[in-house]
């Protein structure tokens, strides 16, 4: 392991898995335990929100009148009957209610889907779930705030729980500043990415100073995990932004990208491959789901891997401005051998060639990118792409679509842009070695990513969903906890 993953390791309970030897470089488990939600923007982000239960208010089964004591002698009655199709929900899903109907026409719900058949080309939505609702208890005002700081993008989220597993987004930000330029040859941060990653978290210090925060955890990943002089940075961003930013291990990584996707595995599923394609690392997950379905996603990883490759890293060893067949096959083959050495049993394998009960679901700009361009959407939209499934025919010729385009065109795509253009097709490349290790008949998309994770790991954690549970006030603005090298 490398000594800026000693420095970041996080005590708690390990995974029952295996990291692979990639590059040289042994991966330990070492870990933290983590919760279900998550997104990512390939360009821009919208802000989604949720109607909150009435703080403290017994509703009836119909959800529109208080419940009076024959509803409540007969409310267990009704809602232990399960209906055709009703699901208990994952933590961290979303099923429609009445309330959705009455919101503001610019706000829409975080909402978990649930599964279409393959090949479909519209998001599934959660299910109906016909219950009576209990009655919660939380402070509505709370506010919890999660910062993500990688190699790529700087995003926040600052939400606000409302029903079970649920949160409201109240503000947003997510800029690309590309921090891990040029890390893979020097091995540091240069000045300019530095720059540009203080000046977006400046923008995030104003927002969080704006608001009275309850809880907030502020993360960095690969870039500075790996850079020589990334403590140093972090010590520049305090100084400059007001703001304790923790580097995390590669497994915390790994769980809380999980956290996030609870609600896209699919209800047949017995085993998940999640993959997480960054800017410098890509962390991937077994998942195998028993009977007991845990409403914790990451409870059930099995086995753990993260390779010390991404988007911004693998293009800038092969260059990602013009991409032959050639250089592509060379970009895949390196990612290739790398999960050639991840210690994992294979899946048991169908008639159809295929594993069963099984699906990928890849939570990355990537994914997102090749779900926009499939969708041929004339601007990226979260709506539209979050939750969609897609075919691993869809995937291969979203695929080839991309190399057949020039630097030119890649950029023209509203999908892509400027921005990313010499990225995606690293980042398919990466894809493409992660199908190769395991075949899947489909892949569902998953706009979310690891602040989502975070947000629902410290509400849970603070029990805001728990039932008939008073809290307690919060007193003041909260910091983040502190990592190990801060402590």
């Amino acid at each position: 392991m490398r000594s800026a993953d000693r420095r970041a390791g996080e005590a708690a309970g390990g995974l029952p898995a295996q990291s692979a030897r990639s590059s040289g470089n042994a991966m330990a488990p070492g870990a933290a335990q983590h919760a279900p939600h998550g997104s990512a923007e390939p360009q821009g982000e919208r802000s989604r929100q949720s109607g909150a239960v009435p703080n403290g208010a017994p509703v009836s089964a119909r959800g529109d009148q208080p419940a009076g004591r024959k509803g409540r002698r007969h409310r267990n009655r009704r809602g232990s009957a399960q209906k055709p199709g009703h699901v208990r929900p994952l933590a961290g899903s979303e099923p429609p209610s009445v309330a959705h109907k009455t919101r503001a026409a610019d706000t829409t719900a975080l909402a978990k889907p649930a599964p279409t058949k393959s090949g479909s080309h519209r998001p599934a939505q959660a299910p109906v779930v016909d219950r009576p609702r209990g009655n919660w208890e939380f402070a509505s005002d709370d506010l919890y705030a999660a910062l993500d700081l990688g190699t790529n993008n700087c995003r926040l989220l600052i939400a606000q729980p409302t029903r079970p597993g649920q949160f409201r987004v109240v503000d947003a930000f997510s800029r690309i500043v590309r921090l891990g330029e040029g890390l893979g040859a020097t091995g540091r941060l240069s000045q300019d990415a530095m720059d540009r990653a203080v000046d977006a978290l400046r923008i995030c210090a104003s927002k969080l100073a704006g608001r009275e925060i309850r809880r907030m955890r502020l993360i960095a990943t690969e870039a500075c995990r790996a850079a020589e002089n990334g403590e140093l940075f972090l010590e520049r961003v305090t100084a400059e932004t007001g703001l304790k930013l923790e580097i995390i291990n590669r497994e915390t990584e790994a769980r809380l990208a999980v956290s996030g996707c609870s609600s896209l595995v699919g209800r047949e599923a017995r085993s998940v491959v999640l993959f997480d394609i960054g800017g410098g690392s890509s962390e991937i997950a077994v998942i195998r789901i028993a009977d007991n379905r845990s409403s914790r996603l990451a409870n059930h990883i099995t086995h753990w891997t993260s390779l010390p490759v991404g988007v911004v890293t693998l293009s800038e060893r092969h260059g990602g401005r013009d991409v032959t067949p050639e250089i592509f096959e060379a970009m895949t083959a390196e990612v290739g051998g790398m999960l050639a050495r991840f210690e994992c049993p294979d899946l048991v394998i169908g008639s159809d060639g295929m594993p069963e009960d099984f699906h990928l679901i890849g939570t990355s700009g990537t994914v997102t990118t090749l779900a926009g361009v499939h969708l041929d959407l004339p601007r990226y939209d979260r709506r539209k792409v979050d939750g969609l499934w897609l075919t691993d025919a869809e995937v291969t010729a979203m695929q080839a679509k991309l190399l057949s385009w020039d630097y030119a065109g890649r950029a023209a795509n509203p999908c892509i842009g400027p921005d990313r253009a010499d990225l995606v097709l690293a980042g398919c490349a990466i894809l493409e070695a992660i199908r190769r290790r395991w075949p899947s008949s489909r892949m569902r998309v998953a706009d979310r990513g690891l602040r989502e994770g975070l947000l629902t790991d410290m509400m849970a954690d603070d029990g805001v969903w728990r039932r008939g549970r008073s809290r307690r006030v919060p007193t003041a603005h909260q910091t983040p906890p502190q990592s190990p090298r801060e402590r």
